[in-house]
């Protein structure tokens, strides 16, 4: 980890627990949460495959990645330019600029930006919250990363498909509720879901999140899998969930 990296005095250095990893984060803006580490422990990436990140927010998902995979490239897609900057802090902390990179722009126009069929992967942990949906935070950074302002669950599916490869895959973690509303668009772009699974809090709890893989021209066949459960008891991680931020890096 380099240490010429400037931390201003309202961000923390958080230990990522892989590789000996960090990320800078700013607690008035967003700070990832258990979400994303699900997400890119559901994510598939083959070695020497290429990686976008919609709406990467501190880049922790292209970092974990870049940890845990064999991947060739990482790339974060964040609209608000001090989270890019931040985040793009934080890969050079690490070390990681030969495989990942930061851009900052907008969701909406992410197939201008690269170009159609370009990657093999696509994840996204979008704003959960669509309009009307819970209460905005009155700090803009927050309410963009929670709620649909900038984008919309359609503009993030859209974008994936663009910039897909045929049969490239797409990672997506969300909120039960929204779930109708995943599919129908999934297949209205081209995206067939595969893989879905939802993420319990206790065992006896129902799903708070859901995560859901689908692929760009795939044949209409999907799988559910067991649930994911992150705790067995209070504080106390399941065995899976304690895999998913410390264990080995997938093969």
């Amino acid at each position: 980890m380099r240490t010429d990296i400037v931390v201003h005095p309202h961000e923390r250095v958080d230990d990522l627990h892989r590789d000996g990893h960090h990320i800078i984060q700013d607690p008035k803006r967003f700070c990832f949460g258990v979400d994303a580490v699900i997400l890119a422990g559901f994510a598939k990436v083959k070695k020497g495959e290429r990686v976008l990140d919609l709406g990467t927010g501190t880049g922790i998902i292209p970092i974990l990645l870049a940890a845990k995979t064999k991947g060739e490239h990482f790339t974060g897609l964040e609209i608000q330019s001090e989270s890019a900057e931040m985040a793009n802090r934080s890969v050079l902390l690490n070390e990681l600029e030969e495989r990942v990179s930061i851009k900052e722009g907008d969701i909406k126009t992410a197939g201008e930006s690269f170009g159609g069929s370009t990657f093999d992967v696509v994840t996204s942990n979008p704003p959960y919250m669509n309009e009307g949906g819970g209460l905005v935070n009155p700090f803009a950074a927050k309410a963009i990363a929670r709620h649909e302002i900038l984008c919309s669950l359609e503009d993030v599916v859209a974008a994936a498909a663009k910039v897909l490869k045929p049969q490239g895959r797409f990672y997506m973690i969300h909120r039960p509720h929204r779930l109708t509303d995943i599919l129908v668009f999934l297949r209205q772009y081209k995206l067939e879901p595969k893989r879905i699974r939802f993420v319990q809090p206790y065992a006896d709890k129902e799903p708070t999140m859901v995560l859901v893989e689908a692929a760009r021209g795939g044949k209409p066949w999907v799988k559910v899998d067991a649930p994911l459960v992150i705790y067995k008891a209070p504080n106390e991680y399941t065995e899976e969930i304690y895999e998913i931020y410390y264990g080995k890096g997938q093969a």
